[in-house]
């Protein structure tokens, strides 16, 4: 099997991890740089990932997780926080790096800076919110992908209380929400949903060829 399907099909969304097996730093190194290299919109990255391994936070997240074990067993917790709002600072910290990173001066980027806040800096703050989530979620599925590459198991989690979330991590003072959560680990023996076939639409249903 071509490796980049048997990638996906041995990935499924784990019910229950193996709470004493934990990701290597090493393959934790991997992780992040291969979700820190993700695409984003412009390149702009409107988000920030929350990495969690302390057994008290994840224990205070469950409830809120609607109680999914999944939080407290998986070996690590990942929050993807969007920005829900930016001005000017979005662009103009990207483009400094940008400058720095291509050895480009900063001046000679002016026109591209221009282009950029005309198209977003002047969107209504729900556009901005809604943006920055799509993108974070971007990111959100190198990550899974990443993982099953290395057979690490991931569970995808939209089941939770963002606001509690973000009352919990702090984050609504620094500008972000938490807009989804991965738990990243290794599979228990006794999840049943590892043998189960993936339900997928068929390529007629899914695909239109113009």
């Amino acid at each position: 099997m071509n490796t980049v399907i048997e990638h996906r099909t041995w990935r499924y969304a784990t019910k229950k991890f193996d709470a004493a097996k934990k990701v290597s730093d090493k393959d934790l190194e991997t992780l992040l740089e291969a979700t820190r290299l993700s695409a984003s919109s412009y390149g702009l990255q409107p988000y920030h990932i929350f990495v969690i391994t302390d057994s008290k936070l994840k224990e205070q997240l469950k409830p809120v997780s609607w109680g999914q074990t999944q939080i407290t067993d998986a070996s690590h917790i990942f929050v993807f926080a969007n920005a829900t709002d930016f001005g000017d600072e979005l662009v103009d910290d990207y483009l400094e790096n940008v400058s720095k990173t291509r050895d480009i001066p900063a001046e000679g980027l002016k026109g591209y800076s221009d282009f950029m806040k005309s198209k977003l800096i002047g969107l209504p703050k729900e556009i901005k919110n809604h943006w920055t989530a799509r993108q974070a979620y971007i990111a959100f599925g190198n990550l899974m992908q990443a993982a099953a590459e290395l057979k690490i198991d991931t569970c995808p989690i939209e089941g939770f209380e963002s606001d509690k979330y973000n009352e919990i991590l702090g984050l609504s003072e620094k500008n972000l929400n938490a807009a989804v959560v991965l738990a990243v680990g290794y599979r228990s023996e006794e999840d049943e949903t590892q043998h189960l076939a993936k339900v997928r639409k068929s390529n007629k249903e899914l695909f239109t060829h113009i």
